[in-house]
């Protein structure tokens, strides 16, 4: 994409419908129309948090091998090999223990909560529920009849509850990065609880972490993520990277004769995976930019470069927000900052809804805030297929239509 408007967007007066609550910073407000010099806009003007910015090249590559590629049997070689090349780059890019495997499925990381709750969590999971998603996975557990009720460390948007494993708990749920709030949460294991329990699982939802932050994988035991943030490709597929632990949990769990359906059993799905395969047909040009980008991180020197990348990014958002009049970090402490997914609040003055209109009509697309966040905020996709320089044109792009707007 070079520089310009999207194709299919068009400048001018538009008027958002109210939202639900009425809400002063929600959407309802005119934008107003305001044309961004093209010498200020980003060579690529993708900047969501999911689906995420997918790299011209990858597509361009796949367009390449659709004849030989798509449509055909994900049971046999072709398709078999791009999953298997797809298991072997993951597990560089992620730096996996010895033991440690790559396990796939589909239905996204969201089916990968309701298949925990039948094949990895035991009797009783512990959650930090911190946003959105943290609390999604936390009421599928909730409500799962054969688990007893789970036990939740609670906080504020934009903060973060520590990394607990009360006693009764054998699985310990958190994400790595919480997308709806831009917060971040380093793996660790915790100190064993005083009840003796050792089992306790680390399940970490990486969905907008994979691909773009450094970790310590002996931390976790279920690292599992969809592809469509850090690792540019469309969503409807899960990956996981399980330790030996976990992957003895889902045998014991699949022998004891606890029902699972079909779509959602792990034992399936790790059986398959070690074959390089999919319980059902996944969706094939998911599977090919998937590989294609992480193929691309581990080129261009793997996690470690990846994630400097972000951070690159992130340091020019932040620092930006931080030196200016209207706009501040929402996540107060900068090391809960996330470097992949930047919340920035704005002045009252100025309606961030209507300013991500101006936005996306000049061609800069996916900057609203989180709509059930409620605030009046811009959410920005740092992940590595963006590049910094592109993030330094959107600040100088803002302070262009914001100096309109007040």
């Amino acid at each position: 994409m070079g520089r310009g408007r999207v194709s299919g967007c068009q400048t001018g007066r538009v008027t958002a419908a109210p939202d639900a609550t009425g809400s002063a910073h929600g959407p309802g407000a005119a934008v107003p129309e305001i044309v961004i010099p093209a010498g200020l806009l980003p060579s690529d003007g993708r900047f969501g948090c999911g689906p995420a910015k997918v790299r011209p090249e990858a597509v361009a590559d796949l367009a390449r091998r659709a004849v030989d590629y798509m449509g055909t049997s994900h049971r046999r070689a072709g398709v078999r090999s791009v999953v298997a090349e797809l298991r072997r780059g993951v597990a560089e890019l992620l730096r996996a223990p010895d033991g440690y495997e790559i396990v796939l499925g589909n239905g996204g990381a969201t089916a990968f909560w309701d298949a925990a709750s039948f094949g990895l969590i035991e009797r009783r999971s512990h959650h930090l529920s911190l946003g959105e998603f943290s609390s999604k996975f936390t009421a599928v557990t909730r409500a799962a009849p054969h688990l007893q009720d789970p036990s939740v460390d609670e906080s504020e948007p934009g903060a973060r509850p520590p990394i607990t494993a009360p006693p009764g708990a054998d699985a310990c749920c958190y994400p790595h990065n919480e997308t709806s709030t831009g917060v971040v949460i380093s793996p660790e294991r915790p100190v064993t609880p005083a009840d003796g329990a050792s089992e306790v699982l680390m399940l970490v939802d990486a969905t907008s972490a994979a691909g773009g932050l450094e970790f310590d994988p002996d931390a976790t035991d279920a690292y599992y993520f969809a592809p469509q943030k850090a690792l540019s490709s469309d969503g409807g597929l899960w990956i996981a990277m399980i330790s030996p632990a976990a992957a003895e949990r889902i045998e014991r769990i699949s022998a004891s004769g606890r029902w699972a359906p079909a779509f959602l059993d792990l034992k399936a799905a790790l059986d398959l995976s070690r074959k390089d395969q999919t319980y059902n047909t996944p969706a094939l040009a998911t599977l090919y930019l998937t590989a294609a980008q992480v193929g691309w991180m581990n080129g261009n020197g793997g996690l470690r470069w990846a994630a400097a990348r972000s951070a690159r990014s992130a340091e020019i958002l932040y620092g930006w927000a931080e030196a200016s009049e209207i706009a501040a970090p929402f996540v107060a402490d900068p090391a809960h900052r996330s470097p992949l997914v930047g919340t920035i609040d704005f002045d009252p003055r100025l309606n961030a809804d209507a300013l991500a209109g101006v936005l996306r009509a000049n061609g800069i697309v996916d900057t609203e805030g989180y709509r059930k966040l409620g605030r009046n905020q811009l959410r920005i996709g740092l992940f590595p297929a963006v590049e910094p320089s592109d993030v330094e044109a959107l600040t100088a792009c803002i302070d262009y239509a914001a100096e309109r707007f007040m």
